[in-house]
């Protein structure tokens, strides 16, 4: 996730933790007692004698995507994609009820009796990755190629004009890539204003235009203030916190041993070690994307921006 957890991204937690353990349980009884299980849900025996092997078989389904579904739910930012995977099976599971019924094999009663356990865990785990694609609270990584580059491209133009570059470098640089912007957006112990400012500074020492407009937007859409932004650009930080976040983004980027070691000892002493760190990882991940388009011959794209 970026940043701490708040209440939704703890209702999403929740939901996945429902859908997993639903899945979990019904696995482990199927798989221990065939049986007991087949002379619980009742509305099965529509579909024939009890076959203890194939019973198991199913409890071993629902026993992966619980599992997968559970994995998830310890940060469905960045792990959504294993929820999609779990609730595939179940989904599966579920439209095939949806054919049954609609095809006259089973009875209108036992689909609906059938209907909380089979179609509830697959909707559950949909409505939770919806919340987070709403609130645009999740990682690019598990997305497929072509679906990234497209939206990267529709997201910023020209701005970042590589991905194509990156798109036939083959070997999955794409998904590595992918990788790297999760962790150019990590914070949890630092307030979200230090991390973008010390990405801005580093971004900005990089003499980088489009870079920095980006960079700038993804504060905006965070909530900071453009004229709070726009006077950290032009050398006029509106607080002390302000000029340190953003001298020390500063500082890693143009190379600075002793103005990064002082300023960083500085925001250790004031907050945290953990708190440098982040705003270290921010810092150094400004720099990444300037220098991609330096190296791909894409630099004369960059210019100071002196406007707001």
């Amino acid at each position: 996730m970026y940043g701490k957890p708040d209440a939704l991204d703890r209702l999403v937690q929740a939901l996945l933790v429902l859908a997993a353990l639903f899945a979990l349980v019904f696995g482990l009884f199927m798989l221990a007692d065939p049986f007991g299980w087949y002379q619980f849900v009742d509305t099965v025996k529509a579909s024939g004698p009890a076959n203890a092997h194939f019973i198991r078989d199913i409890g071993l389904a629902y026993l992966v995507s619980g599992a997968l579904i559970a994995f998830a739910a310890a940060n469905p930012g960045l792990r959504w994609g294993s929820a999609l995977v779990g609730a595939a099976w179940l989904g599966a599971h579920g439209v095939l009820h949806i054919y049954e019924v609609l095809t006259g094999i089973c009875g209108p009663g036992i689909f609906w009796r059938d209907a909380p356990g089979v179609l509830g865990p697959p909707l559950v785990v949909l409505v939770a990755v919806a919340i987070q694609l709403g609130r645009q609270r999740l990682s690019p990584v598990p997305l497929p190629k072509g679906v990234f580059i497209n939206g990267m491209k529709r997201m910023v133009g020209d701005a970042e004009p590589y991905y194509d570059d990156l798109s036939a470098a083959g070997g999955f640089a794409v998904e590595k890539f992918q990788h790297s912007m999760v962790l150019a957006g990590h914070y949890y112990h630092a307030p979200s204003d230090m991390i973008h400012m010390a990405r801005l500074g580093s971004t900005r020492a990089e003499d980088c235009g489009p870079c920095v407009e980006i960079v700038r937007n993804f504060a905006l859409a965070d909530g900071m203030d453009k004229d709070r932004l726009q006077n950290a650009l032009m050398g006029r930080p509106e607080s002390d916190a302000d000029a340190l976040a953003f001298g020390f983004g500063e500082a890693i980027a143009s190379g600075d041993i002793l103005r990064a070691a002082e300023l960083g000892e500085q925001i250790e002493a004031k907050h945290s070690r953990p708190v440098r760190t982040e705003m270290t990882l921010a810092a150094a991940s400004g720099r990444l994307f300037p220098a991609i388009k330096r190296g791909l011959g894409y630099a004369s794209a960059c210019t100071i921006p002196r406007t707001g």
